[in-house]
């Protein structure tokens, strides 16, 4: 027999050994030696109140093993003579569009503009070391796509788009730890990431799939709304049947060629602001209630903030607890920001992403002109902004919380975990008016919110402009697009996910429409 209960354990309690299977027992008034095992199905912390509680959904096995495989399996086979399957970008959507086509008996051949990730970590260290963007391989783009290097955050809302389960196992499958099924936001880390990535892409190969590093897409051929061949950088040719376009949300290049080419595409609604960041056990005080350092069973602290101001949304995105904030620009000339946190969220800052809503339709009459990319060169502006105002390298401008609220220049600076350094400058008015106006009220009512957020010990760091795409791609109901009938958007990059999990489960998605399995 199996039961699934819910037990709520102390932080005194969890350091009792078997302390699952006690509950467990009195909970179902059985005896201890009845049960032959427990499952974690799902763990949570419930931190508000000062006597925290960690929340467990338990499967009981009463009397029978536990099982000890998956009840997910992955039927990969031979695809080396399959038909092939163009997907364009290698990051979660083309990831798992690869392996999806593969388990349908297709063969995908993948083409990543940027390199694996043993080499991407040459080009990263020359952005925050010598301040040089490799503007193909960076952390936006390059093996595993701008996740490899962005955290590993698993959190997805997207739970009616697919098996978000499927997508956590074949993680596991893959070589992630087993904790992601159970944790309630589960993380991989920025450093364990990159051995999953790798082992994805040697199973894609085992199967006969191809994986094509630094290369380019820069044009395709187009005849009777059909894409007949792709154009690669180096001047090869590629005749092709069906294309899935994963190119991620800072594929700039890729968006102006489909515009150049009049391929319909539209401008999205987005969000941009900085990025907030911490010492680590500011937040830690706050969400625990404790003088001091955190218990040593608790994770360093994280928080979820939103607020209407002046009817614009405003709110946290993408925290990284015990992490640190990295250059993400992935053209020179240009200061993008992001976070991530390592697998033990061991650092001692804690950023988030502060941003506010701008709605293509209504906030970029100045940028009309641009048609369909009007979005995409505002958030190109404001980065070229941020260049010049950190020192025209990769410094990035900053400011004390509470001067940019007070609209005060910063004499001083906080230590910081971002590597390339950063330069006291007047966020405050440099940002346009929606933006920082909205940022500045913001912050206040966070302050409100959580007593000690607000305070001259955190700084902000601009600009945080990449949080999802600038620009949608169209699709119809097979998922092609409406004009082109062997192209297939997807992920990030068409505007149908935002996230590792919402990307991963489009990339399948797509997969299934490009080879008829829908």
């Amino acid at each position: 027999m199996v039961k699934d209960i819910q037990l709520r354990v102390s932080l005194k309690e969890e350091e009792i050994p078997d302390i699952l299977i006690k509950k467990s027992a009195e909970w179902l008034s059985i005896s201890r030696d009845d049960i032959t095992g427990i499952k974690v199905l799902r763990k949570s912390i419930d931190a508000r109140k000062p006597k925290i509680i960690l929340n467990y959904k338990v499967s009981v096995y009463i009397k029978e093993p536990v099982p000890e495989t998956s009840d997910y399996t992955f039927n990969y086979k031979d695809v080396s003579k399959a038909k092939p399957i163009h997907i364009i970008g290698f990051g979660p959507a083309g990831m798992w569009a690869a392996l999806r086509c593969i388990e349908l008996g297709f063969k995908p051949i993948v083409l990543e503009r940027g390199a694996n990730v043993k080499d991407r970590r040459r080009d990263l260290k020359a952005i925050n070391q010598d301040h040089f963007v490799n503007e193909d391989s960076n952390y936006c783009f390059g093996e595993g796509g701008a996740g490899t290097y962005s955290d590993g955050k698993l959190y997805t809302r997207s739970l009616k788009r697919g098996d978000v389960r499927r997508i956590f196992e074949n993680l596991v499958y893959h070589g992630a730890t087993d904790q992601i099924l159970v944790d309630a936001h589960p993380h991989i880390g920025t450093n364990k990431l990159p051995k999953v990535v790798q082992n994805i892409r040697e199973n894609i190969i085992k199967f006969g799939g191809e994986i094509h590093f630094n290369t380019r897409v820069t044009d395709f051929t187009i005849k009777n709304n059909k894409i007949e061949a792709i154009q690669l950088q180096n001047g090869e040719e590629l005749i092709t049947d069906k294309v899935i376009l994963a190119t991620g949300h800072s594929a700039r290049d890729i968006f102006k060629l489909l515009h150049d080419k009049n391929i319909a595409i539209e401008a999205k609604s987005f969000a941009m602001g900085v990025r907030a960041e911490h010492p680590q056990h500011i937040i830690d005080s706050i969400q625990y209630h404790c003088e001091g350092p955190r218990p040593e069973l608790l994770p360093a602290a994280s928080y979820s903030l939103v607020q209407q101001v002046n009817g614009r949304g405003v709110y946290s995105f993408c925290m990284c607890p015990g992490g640190f904030i990295v250059p993400a620009a992935t053209a020179n000339g240009e200061v993008v920001v992001n976070g991530m946190s390592p697998s033990r969220r061991n650092n001692k800052f804690a950023n988030s992403g502060i941003v506010v809503e701008i709605n293509a339709e209504r906030d970029l009459k100045k940028y009309e002109h641009f048609g369909a990319l009007k979005a995409l060169e505002f958030q190109k502006d404001l980065e070229k902004l941020a260049f010049t105002a950190g020192g025209r390298s990769q410094v990035a401008p900053a400011q004390r919380m509470t001067d940019f609220v007070e609209g005060k220049l910063s004499n001083t600076l906080n230590e910081t975990s971002y590597q390339p350094g950063l330069n006291s400058a007047p966020l405050h008015s440099l940002f346009p008016k929606l933006i920082g106006a909205s940022l500045r009220k913001g912050f206040k009512a966070f302050g409100d919110k959580m007593k000690g957020y607000y305070t001259e010990e955190a700084n902000i760091i601009g600009v945080e402009s990449r949080t999802s795409s600038p620009v949608s791609i169209p699709r119809n109901e097979n998922l092609a697009h409406p004009e082109i009938t062997n192209l297939f958007p997807c992920g990030e990059g068409g505007g149908y996910a935002g996230g590792i999990i919402s990307a991963a489960m489009d990339g399948e998605r797509c997969a299934e429409a490009a080879t008829g399995k829908l």
